[in-house]
């Protein structure tokens, strides 16, 4: 994984403080699924002492070989992993439990929680709505997302997290591509405990 730091701050229009720096990732391909249409996936993180993490995808590449959903109203959606669409998998310091958020490029969303591995439901809650907005150029998509962590629960708001952050990308073909910022051995797996790598110190008054 490569991973830096940037100055400044990803959600200008909130009003909350920034905690820390924003954090800059790469994702890199499963092995198995590489997708020679894509040059680059990075992302841009930053948590906020209201209980906020803004993120924004990167996505650099021959997008017109790309299947990129089509700008859709806002609303949540069931199985958008199963085409192009950036995830967040977040997890409160070493718990068995974690929650999954999936953006799609079409505007609609969903998220899930679950209490250990792959031991989950669909949360079809409006007040976790993220907000996805997205840029895109003949070469470039930019997606942005807002994580209410303290709809989640409010001891998600300070706590030290673990994340992973991920992306499914389907090429015209319908051949999807996984990426990671960690591939545990074996096929794609996003909901293995060694995927959540990327870690954020909790906030203290």
């Amino acid at each position: 994984m490569a991973a830096g730091v940037t100055s400044g701050t990803l959600a200008t229009d909130l009003t909350s403080v920034p905690h820390g720096p924003v954090r800059t990732v790469t994702l890199t391909p499963h092995p198995d699924t590489p997708a020679d249409a894509v040059h680059s996936i990075r992302a841009r993180l930053q948590r906020y002492t209201d209980g906020t993490l803004a993120v924004m995808y990167m996505i650099d590449g021959a997008l017109d070989r790309l299947r990129i959903p089509q700008a859709r109203q806002a609303r949540v959606a069931e199985r958008l992993w199963q085409h192009t669409c950036c995830e967040i998998f977040v997890r409160r310091g070493t718990a068995l439990a974690y929650h999954e958020f999936n953006f799609s490029p079409s505007g609609e969303w969903a998220a899930y929680s679950f209490d250990a591995y792959r031991d989950g439901a669909w949360l079809q809650e409006d007040a976790l709505d993220p907000g996805v907005t997205v840029r895109r150029t003949s070469v470039t998509l930019e997606l942005d997302a807002l994580v209410r962590l303290t709809r989640l629960s409010p001891m998600h708001a300070g706590d030290a997290l673990s994340l992973s952050l991920t992306a499914v990308i389907e090429d015209r073909d319908g051949v999807l591509s996984y990426w990671a910022l960690a591939h545990p051995p074996g096929k794609p797996d996003f909901h293995h405990r060694d995927a959540f790598v990327l870690e954020l110190d909790e906030i203290r008054n």
